[in-house]
């Protein structure tokens, strides 16, 4: 069963395959500009809103069904490629439009007897891309 995606990553979990995102953290901030007044108190203005960024992280195993260095590439070349994709856990699709990765990590935990990766935990924080 999907789960939901990121682009052409896809979370899901079947007989054959688990791949699941943990710890989702989604989060906004505001501006203000502070404008100083001679001999009085400084006055604050909203200026905007910060585009939001979300991060999560991927248990990733071979044991698990996943393939794990292709799916960590899918990651590297939506990052270095620019492109915004849309996210979608469950049956909601956050954000106001899609996403751009800012960075990612791949820690590999476990390997095999030839020094493949059989085991990763894969850290992305994205931001959110908004149509002008």
């Amino acid at each position: 069963m999907v789960v939901g995606c990121f682009g052409d990553v896809v979370f899901q979990v079947s007989e054959e395959t688990v791949e699941t995102i943990n710890n989702v953290v989604w989060s906004g901030s505001a501006r203000y500009s502070i404008h100083q007044r001679h001999l009085q108190d400084a006055l604050t203005e909203f200026t905007g809103l910060d585009p939001d960024k979300l991060s999560f992280t991927m248990t990733m195993s071979a044991e698990l069904g996943v393939d794990i260095i292709p799916e960590i590439v899918k990651l590297w070349n939506i990052e270095r490629s620019g492109r915004a994709v849309p996210l979608v856990i469950g049956e909601k699709a956050y954000g106001k439009y899609r996403w751009n990765i800012l960075r990612h990590s791949a820690k590999y935990t476990r390997h095999d007897r030839l020094g493949n990766p059989t085991e990763a935990e894969v850290s992305v924080e994205l931001q959110e891309y908004i149509k002008k």
